[in-house]
């Protein structure tokens, strides 16, 4: 029996740097179907972030009541800060047919699949070390400790790859989004994401 249809759960991962915030933002910008799943964190804010669009900004001391609740889907300790994945969130948005892309680290990548296999998980990955690291000083949010504490998580990181379904370099954003909306359409024409009734028509109509 195949299932209704639901939207996506796409699952987005990459060491810092390598730009998937800004493949998120465009594909936000592609399609009202997208929706971005907003993760709760308990570091502070950094500059222009907003609350609420950017993270739901919380104290350890909340974040660990929310734990005891299972409100997360999956949540995990990152340089020294938490941050967690709302189940409410996404799954009343896949049930309504939303997109929900969901900007999280590798470990939290796997903990997703893991509870919900139709999960697609991509990989993005920057052309080299060496440009991670420019563009890791370019952004200027760190301290040169904290960058190399990044470099050498992103090392880590990549051991996760084999888990993925894809991966994509990311060396000119605008064809890395092309090929990311390609691996999207892709995947909702997967015979087990299409409705059993739609199937059915298709048939009686060949």
């Amino acid at each position: 029996m195949l299932k209704e249809a639901k939207g996506l759960i796409l699952v987005l991962s990459a060491p810092a740097g390598a730009g998937k915030t800004t493949l998120c933002k465009r594909l936000l910008q592609t399609s009202p179907t997208f929706i971005s799943s907003v993760s709760f964190t308990t570091r502070s804010p950094r500059k222009q972030e907003i609350e609420g669009v950017d993270y739901y900004f919380v104290s350890r001391e909340d974040f660990e009541k929310l734990i005891k609740k299972n409100a997360f889907v999956e949540w995990a300790e990152v340089h020294g800060h938490l941050y967690g994945t709302s189940k409410k969130f996404l799954e009343e948005n896949i049930k309504a047919g939303k997109d929900v892309i969901l900007e999280v680290d590798v470990k939290g990548g796997t903990k997703i699949k893991e509870k919900y296999p139709q999960a697609i998980l991509i990989f993005i990955l920057p052309p080299s070390w060496q440009e991670l690291e420019k563009r890791l000083h370019k952004r200027a949010t760190e301290d040169e400790k904290s960058i190399k504490e990044r470099l050498s998580t992103a090392k880590q990181e990549i051991k996760y790859l084999p888990y993925y379904d894809y991966f994509l370099v990311n060396d000119d954003i605008n064809a890395t989004t092309k090929r990311l909306l390609l691996i999207i359409e892709a995947e909702r024409y997967k015979i087990n994401r299409v409705p059993e009734k739609e199937i059915n028509r298709v048939i009686k109509n060949i």
